[in-house]
């Protein structure tokens, strides 16, 4: 038999399928005259292509057959997998045709009965067919077909079949069979028909398609299904906005579903189905809508007006469903819950507000909320600013102030832009603040006063102002003094109770108007148990460890408030918790200190706790490791630790009742080794650097010194890191002077260059001196010259020098600095001075001694030279001068006493001199006396 053809399945899908002649067993019939050579057998399998709805011709003809005679053969057109042929035509008669190509409707007839009714004796088989064709009633064997002319099968050329208005179904193998009747024929005779292949081509038609439109809640799943069928069968694919649908994370395109893992806003649009194939394209458009809240897209922005201006906050949101209710809140109140609001506020049907004739109180954080019933709503907030005058909110008729303490007058005021000052008057007059001692003025307007006294009362109002003026003065208040709460009964400084037992703590006080007292303990969190009876007493019953602390005590009143505090210790309970605990890095160690808390009444002992912090530790939990602390000690050395290893420590206290709480984790890493490392070297980079010298450097001669000034660098690169001062004389080499200048300056004092009158003392070294050689004069006139110069570095850069600036020192002959000269004090010498004599072999003069002093002198001229004490920068001018002042009357003490040891020195010698001239009474001559009467 021919090659494997294409076997249709009645929806248009073909597959391979081999010739009929392999599945149907032949049919014994009466041989077919011309058909073909003797034993050929049937030609080759052919192929006739159709479209679903046009027509196709399966070519079969008729050779042999006499047309001058009436047609004696049946012409057969089979159909593979039909009982019974589809078209039976003899002679003149009508044909017989299946019902399904006649037009009607009627389900497939499929291969069911046994072969052995296909394989009858061909002339049996054929005379039952024309008897059950031709005869008035229907026979057995066909008498469920219908005769029929006006089907959609006819045949043509001889015994062609021609198929019209084809079907998708008509696609299969079909045989043309003819039988002559006239002729006696062999069963292999009947074999004289050709198989053909009819293919029929469909365009895409789809079979399951999503709804128009699709609602789905955000954040579900969703599937979307389109199947279409066809010849050849088409390929579904998706597109949304005409982009196609590409697969990932959250979306997935698989034989024609799409499918959404978690819907988003995002998703929601368009989704277009495509079945494309040779035959054409069929499209499917779904609209994909996803419910859920709604998403603000424009927000309100926030907004700022003069008060009476109307004000406007937009609010846009987008939502499926579009049911929006927009609602607005000032703070967290809804606006029109707002008596202030109520009256002036609407809300516009986009969802915007808008604010009319805003007042001071308008000012604020509003919230848009719409809402369509989906979910927790979103929301946006703006605020409202609005600029007003500064105003007096509400002033107290009366103002009370503490007698003997520090007391305030305000003056409650907004304004908006900000309070910029505020007057006051009393009894009508302006308050002269600086007037009035111990009185000043708060940032907020109010009268601060340091004591309450008469002086204080009065009838006050205020006025406040900012940049938009004011809104006017306040209502008086009148200022009365009144009398501070005080403590009559004040508690104890501590109090030592055992657990369990009652403690009162008693606390008592008076004012006008009476206070009133409260307790409360330092540091607690939340409501403490305990109670005040009657008296404003604290009671502690029954005392527990928890209360152990500091409780303060206060009384207020409407003038002021008073507190005093006691410490409450309770005794016979485990320790508490230590504090401050802190640990010290070191070398493979750690040091822990920490500040002990109460011990309860009995001594305690500490214990520190440490484990490692691994990621992954090697056992289910790690253990603690705990050292004894000495008794006695706050702080532990912890040694033999991993480097680089964080570290969890805790202090544990414990008393012979027991241990405390644990203190609070500290974590610390101890050091390691240090790791010497070599740090890579910088890429080698050409940075030029410009750095011009400083500029215009002057020299002015002041009290102090010469002081240079100048200007900054005119260029400069990198940042400057200051100045270097040089300094030569009389031409010679450059030395720097200063070389620490900082970059930020822009002069310098040069200090030490003092004037001073010739002749002044600043020291002396000896008493006594020789006399000066005659014709010698000490002070000899020496002319001095200085230049003076800049330079700027920054780094290591140095710029270029600055310009030069000359300083002189020509003066008239004057004793210079460090010259040394000597005094010669003549004294009046009634009696000789042995050895008076200079030390150069000159006398003095008949009749007078020279006492020479060297002393140092300094000039009255200019002397430039850098100071290298610099005095008068490191003391005080005051300071100096009674320095001077000192040494100048020491020197002239000196003077003084070296000239009065001289003269007492001489005369001491003359009444020497003179004793030795005079004789002895021993060898006097006697006197004689006179005679006798």
């Amino acid at each position: 038999m021919g090659p494997a053809g294409a076997f249709g399945n009645g929806l248009g899908v073909s597959r391979s399928v081999p010739p009929p002649s392999r599945l149907i067993p032949a049919c014994p019939v009466s041989p077919w005259p011309g058909a073909g050579p003797a034993g050929s057998g049937r030609s080759e399998p052919r192929a006739v292509v159709g479209r679903v709805g046009g027509s196709a011709v399966l070519g079969c003809g008729l050779l042999g057959a006499h047309e001058a005679r009436p047609p004696l053969y049946v012409i057969e057109w089979v159909r593979f997998g039909f009982v019974l042929p589809i078209f039976i035509k003899f002679g003149l008669y009508s044909p017989r045709v299946d019902p399904e190509y006649a037009g009607e409707s009627r389900e497939r007839r499929v291969l069911g009965p046994p072969w052995g009714v296909l394989c009858l004796h061909s002339l049996t088989y054929r005379l039952l067919v024309l008897l059950d064709h031709f005869s008035p009633t229907p026979g057995e064997v066909g008498g469920s077909w219908g005769a029929g002319g006006n089907g959609r099968v006819r045949l043509e050329e001889g015994a062609s079949l021609r198929l019209d208005l084809l079907r998708a179904e008509d696609q299969g193998w079909y045989e043309c069979r003819v039988l002559f009747l006239d002729r006696h024929s062999t069963d292999a005779d009947f074999q004289n028909g050709t198989w053909i292949h009819l293919t029929v081509n469909a365009p895409p038609t789809f079979l399951e398609t999503p709804p128009a439109f699709v609602e789905v809640r955000d954040q579900a799943a969703l599937s979307l299904t389109c199947r279409a069928v066809g010849n050849p069968q088409p390929v579904v694919t998706w597109k949304r906005s005409d982009l196609p649908v590409q697969s990932g994370d959250t979306v997935q395109v698989r034989n024609g579903t799409l499918s959404i893992a978690a819907v988003e806003r995002a998703s929601a649009g368009t989704y277009t189905c495509h079945a494309s194939s040779k035959e054409g394209t069929v499209t499917h458009t779904t609209r994909v809508l996803v419910q859920g809240p709604p998403i603000i897209v424009v927000p309100p922005q926030n907004v700022t007006v003069n008060i009476s201006q109307d004000a406007f906050l937009a609010c846009q949101a987008e939502a499926y469903p579009g049911n929006l209710t927009y609602t607005w809140f000032q703070g967290s109140s809804n606006v029109f819950h707002l008596s202030h609001l109520q009256a002036r506020v609407r809300v516009l049907v986009d969802g915007s507000l808008l604010l009319q004739r805003t007042t001071p109180d308008d000012a604020g954080k509003y919230t848009c909320t719409p809402s369509n019933g989906l979910w927790k709503p979103p929301s946006a907030s703006a605020f409202v600013t609005v600029l007003y005058p500064a105003q007096v909110t509400t002033m107290l008729p009366e103002t009370h102030l503490p007698k003997g303490m520090r007391g305030v007058i305000r003056c409650p005021s907004r304004a908006n832009p900000p309070l910029l000052s505020v007057t006051w008057t009393r009894d009508g007059r302006p308050l002269e603040l600086d007037k009035l001692p111990g009185w000043s003025v708060h940032p907020d307007g109010s009268i601060v006063i340091a004591t309450g006294n008469d002086d204080a009362l009065g009838l006050y109002r205020c006025t406040p102002y900012n940049s938009y003026g004011t809104a006017g003065e306040s209502r008086p208040t009148r200022v009365l003094l009144k009398d501070p709460p005080a403590f009559t009964v004040r508690p104890k400084e501590e109090y030592f109770q055992e657990v369990g037992r009652e403690l009162v703590i008693p606390c008592v006080a008076h004012g006008d108007p009476p206070p009133t007292v409260t307790w409360v303990k330092v540091g607690s969190v939340g409501k403490s148990s305990a109670q005040v009876d009657g008296n404003s007493s604290l009671v502690l019953h029954p005392l527990i460890k928890e209360q152990h602390g500091v409780w303060e005590c206060t009384a207020t009143n409407q003038v002021a408030s008073v507190t005093t505090a006691t410490s409450v210790h309770v005794l016979g309970t485990s320790p508490h918790a230590v504090t401050n605990v802190s640990v010290l890095p070191l070398l493979l160690a750690a040091n822990i200190s920490w500040e002990p808390g109460f011990d309860g009444g009995y001594f305690q002992r500490f214990s520190v706790w440490y484990t490692p912090l691994v990621r992954y530790p090697p056992r289910a939990h790690h253990d603690w490791v705990s050292l004894s602390v000495p008794a006695g000690a706050q702080h532990l050395l912890v040694e033999n630790l991993q480097p680089d290893t964080s570290y969890q420590f805790s202090v544990l206290a414990q008393n012979k009742l027991g241990s405390g709480p644990f203190s609070q984790i500290v974590t610390s890493v101890p050091r390691g080794f240090p790791v010497t490392t070599v740090p890579p070297e910088p890429p080698a980079m050409t940075v030029h650097v410009f750095l011009s010298p400083p500029r215009a450097l002057t020299a002015n001669e002041t009290v102090r010194g010469v002081l240079l000034r100048w200007d900054p660098p005119a260029r400069a690169s990198v940042a400057l890191s200051g100045y270097a001062l040089e300094l030569r004389q009389d031409k010679g080499g450059w030395e720097v002077l200063e070389r620490s200048i900082p970059g930020t300056d822009t002069q310098v004092l040069v200090p030490g260059l003092i004037k001073v009158r010739s002749g002044q003392v600043l020291g002396w070294v000896r008493a006594w001196c020789p006399l000066w050689p005659r014709g010698s004069w000490p002070c000899v006139p020496q002319d001095a010259f200085y230049e003076f110069r800049l330079v700027a570095f920054a780094g290591s850069y140095i710029s270029d020098p600055s310009n030069t600036v000359n300083v002189s020192t020509a003066e008239p002959p004057r004793l210079k600095l460090g010259q040394q000269a000597q005094i010669c004090l003549g004294l009046d010498q009634s009696i000789p001075s042995p050895g008076a004599h200079s030390a150069q072999g000159q006398s003095s003069p008949a009749g007078t001694t020279l006492c020479c002093v060297p002393m140092m002198l300094v000039t009255c001229g200019m002397e430039v030279y850098p100071s290298r004490t610099q005095l008068p920068e490191l003391l005080p001018q005051p300071v100096l001068a009674g320095v001077i002042g000192g040494i100048c009357f020491l020197s002239v003490a000196v003077i003084f006493s070296t000239m009065a040891a001289c003269i007492m020195n001489r005369r001491r010698a003359a009444r020497v001199r003179k004793r030795r001239q005079d004789p002895p009474l021993v060898f006097s001559p006697s006197k004689k006396l006179p005679p006798p009467q």
